[in-house]
């Protein structure tokens, strides 16, 4: 509990619940909305990708934002924007508008302040606590991150359904309006909390900004053998070794269990990433650091090959929630390693990349997986991802020796191995 000793943290936080509370019940409102409108399962493709969108359009200027401008008044602008973006929501949902081309433009704005909130707020965390509690607070943060993310969707349903929405109906209010009017509540809360943080992290990048300047982060991850091959083991193991987007097949066609099964199976990783955060809160990484993420790389892909062969529902699910506590040691660990071994006047321009990094692997595994169980099947697809994720992790480690013998997770640890990095991009960025 040591990060929680920081005023600042505690308070960041507390916002991050609201938040994403409140994004993960808009997130179920909208496909509620999109769906009654078009009755098309296209048409709820396209809210995920006019969220996306403005994450790889605008990947550049957000990380060179982030480091230019102070960190906290970025990311209370981006949230400003959503409230004026939730308000339009919110209009809609009272007129019953039904145009989602509206929703969609409205999606393509929220999107746009997450792509430049995402990266200020990542190098934001390291400026809240004290260095030898950072990795401590990645840690909660990532416990926090599970909790919120699982409690959201299911709080999103269950507001459509509260009985003060017969008093709210008098307003015009009802289902996707109520959600719409707590996710605004969270995000003033949000504001009030960033608003009340003591740190003024201030301006980071001094130079004028160029091409040179605005490319720095991909110069810094190219150069480094810790960022680049934590960065790119992360994109090919969730690119080849997910199976999130094939659970519907395993649940009805594999595991026969419906509807009730397939909620079990989506909250199992979480469940599993969550209980492992909490106990490496009490038992944190010391050393070793990159060995052990290789480690549970390859156990990652272990429990989705045993997933991929199950028939039983036990089984499967366990071997889920193995899964999800490995990847939350190997999230630990890339980002403590992301934040550390990057000075404080790259981390936004760095964050940004990787924020490239995580979507691509994201959004383009989820259509590797449905192109590779068309070809073989779900079952074959997936016990193929989970091999492929363990041969990553073998290769990975002789490409990223660096990498493999990183020990501890500290800033005086990690940066002397970036030393003929940083030699070879002064000049560039003079």
């Amino acid at each position: 509990m040591e990060a929680f000793a920081s005023r600042d943290f505690r308070r960041y936080q507390m916002a991050r619940v609201a938040v994403i509370l409140g994004a993960e019940a808009q997130a179920v409102a909208v496909a509620w909305q999109v769906y009654s409108i078009t009755h098309r399962a296209l048409d709820l493709g396209y809210t995920g990708l006019a969220l996306f969108l403005p994450g790889l359009l605008f990947l550049l200027p957000a990380g060179h934002v982030a480091d230019r401008f102070d960190r906290r008044h970025v990311i209370l602008c981006c949230y400003t924007l959503q409230v004026f973006s939730t308000v339009a929501l919110l209009a809609q949902a009272i007129t019953g508008t039904h145009r989602v081309a509206y929703i969609y433009a409205v999606l393509f704005v929220i999107g746009t302040g997450r792509a430049f909130s995402s990266p200020a707020s990542s190098a934001l965390m390291p400026h809240l606590v004290p260095e030898k509690h950072f990795v401590n607070a990645v840690t909660w943060g990532g416990a926090i991150f599970q909790l919120a993310n699982v409690t959201g969707p299911a709080l999103g349903g269950l507001l459509f359904t509260l009985p003060l929405a017969f008093a709210l109906r008098s307003l015009g209010l009802e289902g996707a309006g109520i959600v719409y009017i707590f996710t605004l509540v969270t995000l003033v809360w949000f504001l009030a909390l960033i608003l009340s943080l003591h740190v003024r992290p201030g301006r980071m990048e001094h130079r004028a900004a160029s091409l040179k300047v605005v490319l720095a982060g991909f110069q810094y991850v190219r150069t480094s053998p810790l960022l680049l091959g934590s960065m790119s083991l992360d994109l090919f193991v969730v690119l080849l070794g997910g199976a999130v987007a094939l659970m519907p097949i395993f649940a009805n066609e594999v595991l026969h269990t419906g509807p009730r099964g397939l909620g079990a199976l989506r909250a199992a990783p979480a469940i599993g990433a969550l209980t492992m955060s909490l106990v490496m809160a009490r038992f944190p990484i010391s050393r070793k650091a990159g060995a052990r993420m290789f480690v549970c790389v390859a156990i990652f892909g272990v429990a989705t090959v045993i997933f991929g062969m199950s028939r039983s529902l036990w089984l499967s699910l366990a071997a889920l929630a193995v899964s999800g506590a490995a990847d939350m040691i190997s999230v630990i660990i890339r980002g403590s390693l992301l934040q550390l071994a990057t000075p404080p006047e790259m981390r936004g321009r760095v964050s940004a990349v990787n924020s490239l990094f995580i979507g691509a692997s994201n959004e383009l595994g989820e259509f590797e997986s449905g192109l590779t169980a068309q070809w073989w099947g779900a079952v074959r697809a997936t016990i193929f991802g989970g091999l492929a994720s363990l041969a990553v992790a073998g290769v990975w480690a002789v490409l990223f020796p660096g990498l493999r013998h990183a020990d501890e997770l500290t800033a005086e640890a990690l940066r002397p191995r970036r030393s003929d990095s940083m030699n070879a991009q002064t000049p560039a960025a003079s």
